[in-house]
């Protein structure tokens, strides 16, 4: 059942290189459509079957691969993979629909995607510690080429910084890899024998100490950072952004990035809880610098598409926060952020890359007056506001919920280090309405006084987005109720004060000791 999102992308990409040659190149977009599009339909089935309560992993496949090294062929689902699987195929979808119908190459361009999504799903799916590494690695590849060929003039120089910063992230991610392995004493690479052995329970200890443990976290915390990325590993990000055509920027920051936040849900609390706890305060603080650094930088930025990049550096950095809190609402809230951040970021790379479409610059001391009704783009400037609005936290919106629970679940934590991202959250609505008001309102200067009307196959896949933001921001119990259960199982204990949002409790007089205090589903709060 989960192969399916594996292989079918990759049998799209075997239909594309026998494809003959005297046929046109359009039926090459459509048949990527049409893979793409039974992906997202495949992954909508997966999650209408998944069973929320159940703690444990579903739809699981075990094949034996490389045994002399331990390797084998596991894939199942959870909460925590799930809502990022339906992420991956949507703006996979949307990326694909958004690429232009005359662009060159299109067989390799479209195979590029295709492998990009399987490798993608295929590391959200691995419940194996050496093959989740080589589905990571795998995406690197479609990646380079996608910003080398099709990219701006300084296509090669992002390119090949991309591909160092991540070819060292991949380095580092495999040496912690067999080093988890090896100093635990597991006989494979197997994800949940591994973590049973790691974390122990309250029969047996752990079988790393908390020494071994903070070596192997700075292993995870570099290799996962760099992908992410966190401020001081994050200078390839902005170049890669401006370099990349749309789509690739919407698949960059809207799945890409992800990768680097589930790596450290999934390894960093899941195989080394002991260390992630004892870093918990250090890594608040990392959060708090490196969205303060973000805003600043975005704040200071010419380019449309450097603001969003810089941006997206400071919204990544809550997703830290959330999870060095490690309380079951704000690791609750760090999965929200992940869905949160890919939709909205998505949305905005989309519509700046229209206006660059149309116009020509991402310039914002060039670009005024977008949002004239009558030679202007004035629902493009419209759904940009809603997209400013969604990422500022207004509440109706997905960036809101998202926002409030991470800031609700790592207050009683750290408080210092939470007002300091409320801040930096404070001041996205700087940046973003400095580039609303130079860009979108004034008069239209004379050099753009005949800007190419919007079709709506531009408009469809922005306007798909926004109606999502909002459908999540008003029902956010729809991503919350797919992960509940699973992050309850990912913290092996609660090393942090309970939070009790909502109780029940028994009929006793004021007088005698309350004995018995349960707190209710976050869904049903979310209800």
């Amino acid at each position: 059942m989960l192969s399916v999102l594996v292989w079918l992308p990759l049998v799209g990409v075997l239909l594309l290189a026998i494809w003959p040659k005297s046929i046109d190149t359009k039926y090459v977009r459509f048949v990527t459509l049409a893979v793409a599009s039974l992906v997202l339909a495949w992954t909508i089935y997966i999650a209408i079957q998944f069973n929320p309560k159940q703690v444990t992993m579903q739809f699981g496949e075990f094949a034996p691969w490389i045994k002399s090294i331990g390797l084998n062929y596991h894939l199942a689902v959870d909460g925590l993979s799930l809502p990022l699987l339906v992420l991956n195929s949507l703006l996979t979808l949307i990326a694909i629909w958004s690429t232009e119908p005359d662009i060159e190459r299109p067989r390799f361009y479209y195979s590029l995607m295709l492998v990009l999504n399987s490798s993608v799903a295929g590391a959200f799916l691995a419940q194996d510690v050496l093959l989740f590494f080589l589905f990571y690695e795998l995406e690197i590849i479609p990646l380079y080429f996608l910003i080398a060929i099709w990219g701006g003039a300084r296509r090669s120089y992002a390119a090949t910084k991309f591909l160092l910063y991540t070819a060292f992230s991949g380095i580092v991610l495999l040496a912690t890899f067999l080093g988890i392995v090896w100093l635990s004493g597991a006989s494979s690479f197997a994800y949940e024998p591994l973590r049973a052995i790691i974390v122990g329970s309250s029969d047996t200890p752990s079988g790393l100490t908390l020494k071994l443990q903070l070596i192997l976290m700075v292993g995870i915390l570099l290799g996962f950072g760099i992908k992410i990325p966190f401020f001081p590993l994050h200078t390839w990000l902005p170049d890669a952004h401006v370099e990349a055509s749309t789509p690739v920027s919407v698949l960059l920051a809207g799945v890409l990035l992800k990768l680097g936040t589930y790596g450290l849900l999934r390894y960093g609390v899941g195989l080394l809880p002991d260390a992630w706890v004892y870093l918990g305060p250090w890594l608040a603080v990392w959060a708090a610098v490196s969205a303060l650094y973000g805003t600043s930088c975005a704040i200071s930025q010419q380019d449309m598409k450097k603001v969003v990049a810089y941006a997206s550096i400071a919204h990544m950095a809550f997703i830290l926060l959330a999870a060095a809190a490690s309380t079951e609402l704000s690791m609750i809230a760090a999965v929200c952020q992940m869905v949160s951040h890919g939709l909205i970021s998505g949305l905005l790379f989309l519509l700046v890359g229209v206006v660059y479409k149309k116009t020509g610059s991402r310039d914002m001391f060039f670009l005024r007056g977008l949002l004239n009704p009558e030679r202007g783009l004035p629902l493009i400037g419209s759904m940009m506001i809603l997209g400013v609005m969604a990422s500022a936290g207004i509440p109706g919106m997905v960036g809101f919920i998202s926002e409030f629970l991470t800031f609700r679940g790592s207050f009683p934590i750290f408080p210092v280090q939470t007002l300091f991202c409320m801040l930096a959250t404070g001041l996205t609505a700087v940046y973003f309405l400095l580039m609303i008001n130079r860009v979108f309102f004034g008069r239209l200067p004379d050099e753009l006084d005949s800007i190419p009307p919007v079709k709506w196959s531009d408009r469809l896949p922005a306007m798909i987005l926004v109606a999502l933001i909002f459908l999540l921001g008003i029902q956010p119990s729809y991503i919350v109720r797919w992960s509940e259960a699973q992050i309850a199982a990912l913290i092996p204990y609660n090393p942090r004060p309970p939070q009790i949002m909502i109780t029940d409790l028994p009929d006793q007089s004021l007088d005698s000791p309350i004995s018995v205090v349960t707190s209710r589903p976050l869904a049903d709060i979310a209800d």
